[in-house]
């Protein structure tokens, strides 16, 4: 017999099903048995489309989603926002996700010391130096990084935690079978053994190009601030900027030349009023659970 959790973890995985869909699923029967019952035709009164519809019936009754048992054991945990160890930052913002997928160490879910940081797949030479600059001294005093395993800053962001032995939690834009980019598998599998691969989408799911603001939120929502180290005029980086303030968390960026096509996205954000950073400090000082005494070897 199905309980309330396998059959919200089997609806996630069902084409069809998105967010909002689920949302009008438990808002009609929080227990979602009902749903098992409704003919292709009926499902129809959630806003799915024919097609929408008959894929979302499909996969129930017909089609086995992805298991646990498909797995070797522990490989990967799944987490509802209905279970005590689902990270209570998540918890605070509108559009949580009905469930989590993970793969490494969950108990960086549950640190205080997080801090999301992104920036431009396209970034400037000196963009490393300054980053090593800025979070070195957080690292050093147990600081978890969060960001989204995409080329150019969030490589950076991961290799250099890494490097310290800090914690790092990657949040991908597909399933684990589709790590994008290409390029950045064997740093999945790194973080996968060292930090914490985290996703929303079911292990076969392909990454697609809405799939990637979605992810922002959760980059955005893990964290009490949002580092943003360069971002041209229309970067990704500005999305996530914007979701974390619609959460109420810090935005930090660092400022640069009014001349330099990296440095415009975030002296945009710094004049709507994000915090500008120049050293670690800039940043300690504004983020709550932190004890400036803890700092006194920075």
């Amino acid at each position: 017999m199905r309980t309330f959790r396998s059959r919200l973890i089997q609806l996630h995985q069902c084409r069809g099903c998105t967010w909002k869909v689920m949302q009008s699923f438990l808002i009609f029967d929080p227990t979602l048995q009902s749903i098992y019952d409704m003919s292709a035709t009926q499902l129809r009164q959630f806003g799915l489309s024919n097609e929408q519809a008959g894929y979302l019936y499909e996969d129930l009754h017909y089609h086995h989603p992805w298991r646990l048992s498909h797995f070797k054991a522990g490989d990967i945990r799944v987490l509802t926002r209905f279970d005590e160890a689902y990270p209570e930052q998540l918890t605070h913002i509108y559009d949580a996700p009905w469930v989590l997928y993970c793969i490494g160490n969950t108990n960086l879910l549950h640190q205080k010391q997080l801090l999301s940081v992104v920036g431009s797949r396209n970034h400037s030479s000196n963009a490393g130096h300054v980053m090593k600059q800025i979070l070195t001294p957080l690292l050093a005093s147990g600081w978890t990084i969060v960001s989204g395993l995409a080329l150019g800053i969030d490589t950076l962001a991961h290799y250099l935690a890494l490097e310290h032995g800090a914690g790092t939690i990657a949040v991908l834009g597909g399933g684990f079978t589709s790590i994008y980019p290409k390029e950045n598998e064997l740093l999945a599998s790194t973080i996968a053994r060292e930090g914490l691969l985290l996703t929303e989408y079911p292990p076969h799911r392909r990454p697609e190009k809405h799939q990637f603001p979605e992810r922002n939120r959760i980059i955005s929502g893990l964290s009490p601030g949002t580092l943003i180290i360069e971002a041209q005029k229309r970067s990704g980086s500005l999305i996530t900027a914007d979701q974390a303030m619609e959460q109420g968390r810090e935005v930090f960026c660092l400022p640069g030349n009014i001349a330099d096509p990296y440095a415009e996205g975030t002296n945009r954000l710094i004049q709507q009023g994000a915090k500008l950073v120049l050293e670690a400090n800039d940043i300690l000082n504004e983020l709550p659970n932190f004890h400036k005494s803890d700092t006194s070897t920075i």
